[in-house]
Parts: C-alpha cells; sequence; structure tokens
C-alpha cells in the first residue's frame, strides 16, 4: 500500500517522526510531485515551521536537485541550528552552486556559530571550484585553529584544494605533515600528482604506500592510469593496465575513460575511437562521462559522420538526455558548422540545465547569431535558471561577435553587481575584444591596467588585433612586447606588428622587426583549410613568405596535417612565383604581401573544388566513352576499334599523370585521387 496515499484523505499521521520518514521515503524514490503536496499540507498545519521538519524538507529538495526551494525553506526556519546549516552548504557545493554555498557558510559566521567539521570538505570543494586561493588559504587557517588536521576527510580535501590550484608542494605539505594517512588521503595526493602532469611522482607514491602497509585499490590504479594518460605516455598506460590486473583489479569504465581523454586530450581522435571499440569489445558500457570525452574527437575535425554515430549510440543506450551529453552534442553540431541540428535538439530537451543553455548560447555566439545569443540569455534569466563565469562568457562572445558594444559593458557590469560572479581573464578578454571592434582602443587598454590578476596571452592578443585593425601602433608595441615575454617562440605577434608598421608606411620598422624574426629564428604555425568529400580528404596549407595564396597539399606520412590529430607537425610549399619588378622594390613588396594576405582561405578552397569536379566530370566522360568504344570493337570484331579505345584509355592516364605534381600527396586510404591545385595569380587591389 502506497504510505503517501492516505495523507489526503485524512490526518492520521499526526506524530512528527512519522513526517519525517516519510519525507526521506519521498526523497529515496524522488518524489518530487507527491512531496510538493505533502510540503502544502506540513504549511496549511504549521508542521513545516518545526526545525526538524524544516532540515528534512531542505535535504529532500537537495536530493531531488531543487536547490532554489531549498534555500527557500532554508531561509524560512525559524531556529536554524548547525545541522541545518550542514544540509544547505553541502546541498550547494554538490550541486555545482559554489559561489552560494560560500555565501551561506560566511551568513553562518555571522550569526557566531561553531564550526562544524562536516562543513570544511564542502566549503573547500566550493572555493577549489572556485579557484578562490584566498578563501581556501584561509579555510586552511581556519582547520588548523580548530585541530581539524587529524580528520582524514579534510586532509584529502586540502589536498584535493592545492591541487586544483596548481600548488602541488603545498599539497604535498599537508599530506607529509598528516597524522593519519590512509588509503583515502594516499589517492588524494596520487591524483594531486596526476593531475598536475607528475605521473613518476604518483607512481613512487603508490611504492612508498605499499611500504607502509596500505594496499592500491582501483582507484589508485584509475589515477595513475589518467596521468600517463595526460602526458601521452602509451607505454606506461599499457603497464599501468598490467600492474592493475596483476594486483587482483579489472580495468572498468573509469579506467577506459582516462585513456579515451588522454587520447583525445593529445589529439590522438583516431586511437580514441579504437579504445572506445575496444571497450565495447571487453563487454563494458560508456557511461556519460565517457560518451562526453568521445564527442570532442569528432569536434577538432569537424567530423560530423562519427559525432553523429555516437550520438545514435547514445539515444541507444538511453545516455542521450544526461545534461553533459546534451550540452556535448550541441557543442559538437555547432563547432560542426550544422546550427540547425544544434537547434533542433536544444528545443527537444525537456528539462534544460546550465549547461544546456551555456553551449546553446555558444553555438548561437560562433555563428554570428547574436540577438539569437541575447534572446536565449534572457529567456535563461527568466526561468530563474542560475548564471555562472561561463553564461557571461558566452554572451559577452555574443555581443562581440554581433558589434553590441553597449550591451557587453551592462552585462559585465550586471555579472559583477548582482550575480557576485568575479571577472575571470576570459571576461576580459572578451571585454578587450568588444571594445576594440567598436574602436575604443584606449579604453580598452585603460581596462587591462586596472585588471587585478595578471593578463594571459589571450587579453594581450585581443587588444593586439584590435590596434591592427584601427591603427594604433603605440598600444600595439606594448601588446606585443607582454605577447613576446608570455610566448617568446610565437613570431605571429612580431608579423602582426610589422604588418601594423607596414600600413602606417614605417619601412624600417619592417626591416628591422623581420630581421628580429630572423636572428631569433622564431617559428610560425601556418594556416590552414581542409576540405573532405567522401573519402578524400585535402588539407590547404598557406606558404610562409607572406603569400597565403600559394596552397599545399599535406601528406599523412610526412606529418604535414595530420587528419587524425588535426595538427601541423611538418609542412612544406610550393614554389613560389616572384616578381622581378616586386624585388627591386621591397617597400613595394612588402605592401604587396600585405595586400595578398587578406585572401582568405575560403576562396582557395572554391577554386579547389572546382577544379576537383572538372576533374571528375573529364575522367567519368573519358571512361565512358572509352567502355563505349570497347563494347563496339566486341560487337563488330574490329581490332581497329579496340586499338582505339586502347588508345583513348592510354591518353586518359598520360593527362592524369601530367595533371599531377610531385608536391601533391596522397593520403592512405584517404585519398582515392589527386589533383593538380593551379597557381592563383596575385588579387588586384582592394578585391576582397
Amino acid at each position: 500500500m502506497n504510505r503517501f496515499s492516505i495523507i489526503p484523505c485524512s490526518l492520521r499521521l499526526s506524530s512528527i517522526v512519522s513526517y519525517a520518514e516519510l519525507i526521506e521515503f519521498n526523497g529515496r524514490d524522488r518524489l518530487l510531485s507527491q512531496a510538493r503536496k505533502l510540503h502544502a499540507h506540513l504549511v496549511t498545519s504549521g508542521i513545516a515551521r518545526l526545525t526538524r521538519i524544516a532540515a528534512k524538507l531542505v535535504a529532500f529538495y537537495v536530493e531531488c536537485g531543487e536547490v532554489t526551494d531549498a534555500k527557500k525553506v532554508f531561509d524560512e526556519m525559524r531556529k536554524r541550528d548547525i545541522s541545518g546549516w550542514v544540509v544547505m552548504i553541502g546541498a550547494c557545493a554538490r550541486n555545482g552552486y559554489y559561489q552560494e554555498s560560500l555565501n551561506i557558510f560566511r551568513e553562518m559566521n555571522g550569526e557566531g556559530l561553531k564550526l562544524d567539521a562536516y562543513i570544511v570538505p564542502s566549503v573547500l570543494k566550493a572555493s577549489r571550484n572556485l579557484l578562490d586561493q584566498e578563501f581556501g588559504k584561509m579555510m586552511h587557517c581556519v582547520v588548523l585553529k580548530c585541530s581539524f588536521e587529524s580528520d582524514g576527510f579534510i586532509v584529502s580535501s586540502l589536498i584535493d584544494m592545492y591541487s586544483k590550484f596548481g600548488e602541488v608542494e603545498n599539497a604535498r605539505k599537508v599530506f607529509s605533515e598528516s597524522s593519519g594517512q590512509d588509503l583515502v588521503v594516499f589517492n588524494a595526493m596520487i591524483s594531486g600528482y596526476a593531475n598536475n602532469s607528475q605521473a613518476d611522482e604518483a607512481l613512487n607514491l603508490v611504492g612508498d604506500m605499499k611500504l607502509a602497509g596500505i594496499q592500491p585499490d582501483v582507484i589508485t590504479w584509475n589515477a595513475l592510469i589518467a596521468g600517463f594518460s595526460h602526458i601521452g605516455d602509451e607505454e606506461k598506460v599499457s603497464e599501468m593496465l598490467e600492474m592493475m590486473c596483476l594486483d587482483g583489479h579489472k580495468p572498468d569504465v573509469v579506467s577506459w575513460t582516462s585513456i579515451i581523454s588522454g587520447l583525445v586530450h593529445n589529439f590522438q581522435n583516431a586511437k580514441a575511437l579504437d579504445a572506445f571499440k575496444q571497450m565495447l569489445a571487453h563487454g563494458l558500457y560508456p557511461n556519460s562521462a565517457t560518451i562526453t570525452t568521445l564527442l570532442p574527437a569528432c569536434t577538432t575535425l569537424a567530423n560530423v559522420k562519427h559525432g553523429k554515430e555516437i550520438h545514435g549510440y547514445s539515444v541507444v543506450s538511453g545516455l542521450e538526455d544526461h545534461g553533459f551529453v546534451r550540452s556535448a552534442l550541441l557543442d559538437m553540431y555547432g563547432k560542426c558548422g550544422f546550427i540547425s541540428e544544434a537547434m533542433i535538439l536544444f528545443h527537444k530537451t525537456t528539462k534544460k540545465t546550465t549547461v544546456t543553455f551555456n553551449s546553446m548560447i555558444f553555438c548561437y555566439a560562433n555563428h554570428g547569431l547574436s540577438e539569437k545569443a541575447v534572446e536565449l540569455f534572457e529567456q535563461m534569466e527568466a526561468t530563474g535558471e542560475r548564471l555562472d563565469h561561463l553564461t557571461f562568457t558566452a554572451i559577452l562572445t555574443a555581443c562581440s561577435h554581433g558589434g553590441l558594444t553597449d550591451l557587453g559593458q551592462k552585462l559585465f557590469l550586471l555579472m559583477q553587481n548582482k550575480y557576485r560572479i568575479e571577472p575571470r581573464l576570459e571576461h576580459y578578454a572578451c571585454m578587450v575584444d568588444l571594445l576594440g571592434r567598436a574602436g575604443k582602443v584606449v579604453e580598452a587598454y585603460e581596462m587591462i591596467s586596472a585588471m587585478l590578476m595578471e593578463p594571459d596571452l589571450f587579453v594581450w592578443g585581443a587588444l593586439l588585433g584590435a590596434c591592427r585593425n584601427h591603427g594604433n601602433i603605440e598600444l600595439a608595441r606594448i601588446a606585443a612586447e607582454r605577447l613576446a615575454e608570455l610566448e617568446p617562440e610565437n613570431s605571429g605577434n612580431r608579423l602582426l606588428l610589422s604588418s601594423l608598421y607596414a600600413n602606417a608606411g614605417s619601412w624600417g620598422s619592417v626591416v628591422r622587426m623581420k630581421k628580429m624574426i630572423k636572428k631569433k629564428k622564431l617559428s610560425r604555425v601556418p594556416g590552414s583549410s581542409w576540405v573532405v568529400s567522401g573519402n578524400v580528404f585535402v588539407a590547404l596549407v598557406a606558404a610562409s613568405a607572406g603569400d597565403a595564396y600559394y596552397l599545399s597539399f599535406s601528406k599523412k606520412r610526412r606529418g604535414c596535417l595530420d587528419p587524425e590529430n588535426g595538427r601541423l607537425s611538418k609542412w612544406f610549399h610550393q614554389k613560389q612565383h616572384t616578381n622581378p619588378n616586386t624585388m627591386r622594390n621591397p617597400k613595394r613588396k612588402d605592401k604587396e604581401r600585405v595586400e595578398r594576405a587578406r585572401v582568405h582561405s575560403a576562396v582557395s578552397i572554391a577554386v579547389w573544388q572546382l577544379v576537383n569536379m572538372m576533374t571528375l566530370a573529364l575522367a567519368s566522360a573519358t571512361e565512358l566513352l572509352a567502355s563505349h568504344c570497347i563494347e563496339m570493337a566486341e560487337q563488330a570484331g574490329a581490332d581497329r576499334e579496340c586499338v582505339a579505345a586502347t588508345e583513348i584509355k592510354s591518353s586518359k592516364r598520360k593527362r592524369e599523370n601530367k595533371t599531377t605534381p610531385a608536391t601533391v600527396s596522397v593520403i592512405p586510404k584517404l585519398f582515392t585521387s589527386t589533383f593538380r591545385l593551379p597557381k592563383l595569380k596575385s588579387p588586384p587591389s582592394g578585391a576582397i
């Protein structure tokens, strides 16, 4: 008999203990609609004001993911003891409301309540995910003051926090000074080493762990596998798998997900897909984390075919409705250019979360649909969905791409004043880009000067690009100097400054800049585009000497543009055409290169596609004519016609051989034929 069914009929449940048990029963089964009816009955009867019942209601709403309702119940409690604060702070931390968790903790301190050991791990988790180092270190002082350093869960939380901050040495100090080093503490330190690319140190710690008489468990081995996978050491990963099996533990879904994540992180996308197949062959079924990790492998090279296959698998396995899987699918379709599929998928989502909204706003922003992004942001705000730092990064990106300068500035202030979200580096980069596109370069520089944190290369890069577009040489020089300090081996920023000098007619500065680049032997990653048609994969790589329209075809064996990882490691280009007139006049030569560099790679792709279509049509016509001649020769028995057909085939082969230059290479298993890309003449001034 359903215990809840008797509630609307009578009030026989007068005992507070019975009500508390009934709330717990609904919480275990996630019976949200029925529990709301029970909550309404408790409010009308006045029982909901009791501290114990209110605490149970807070815990219930938290278990159902309704943190907003839990906060409302918590705020209406007359007497809030420490157990209510523990439930509320832990609820916010578990459900991603990290800033709210810290705010409630500050509110608790304001009421003068004594700190409880159960609250500390939740607060440390919130400060870790917010990267709030100041608050986290303050909590460490509080832990020492209250003598909580012997608690294993608090020690492991401190180690996790410092590891997330990148302060592995401080994490090691906490580990060494802890009195009770159990399995949980060891695993936290091993994970800290592994997550900070120090997998060898993690492996050494496993040896110390065994000497202390503590045997590693599955979590220990998975941490080691994740660490070596992240740094791309495949031999060590295989060794860890063997040692794991010898230790009596079988690799589970987490183990394979860590391997796939490491391969995707190191741009080994084909190997990641193979690892996914091996995982299925071993009888293991992927979870939402596996699908979320694998989808970026399809996004790297806009391989929507494999993305749709993974989407189909997630539908069959029932993982499509998971929030992070739905978000990853939206991101994949958006970055592959299928914005309509992303919109359909978003509108079909019944329960839209913060992650889902953020992904769709990013899709609109990246496709230049700024108005739709703003509408979706307003819808998200109206529905009461939680706005986080990624939400504002997405909407500021949309404002930047759409030229919505005033709105972007208002949202930047709204983020700080209303939602209490401290600006991060990505927010400042968006604002600098927003102001730079509007021509407010000086205002953008003033914002950088007023930053409380050190600007990164994205912030200075946005300023340098704005100075390039609006001809501000002084600020461009400052931005280029800062970028040279942050990435000294990249010549792209200096070339951009050189281009700015050329536009201003400062040819002496251009010569000095290029001499300095040549002297330091700085390298530049060439721009590239690619075309995929059926099984044909062609990469178009820009030449190095400023002639962006002279392109090369990549070769997988030579490592120019590997279709598996999409990275340029070694490249080459066709011999450039030199104009004697420009060679006599260096200034004129630089001017022409500046004009030619404005040619977008899409022009080259369109030309290649046109030549490809014409060549395929010619080949098909030749084959059809040859087949017709052979058929006529067989019917008439004329040897002369057979000879003619043979000559036609021979001429076809000669024509194909003649139209295949040496620099056009064949990618194994991907190319079916190769074609000549004709040399493009210099575009007339102002054509693009």
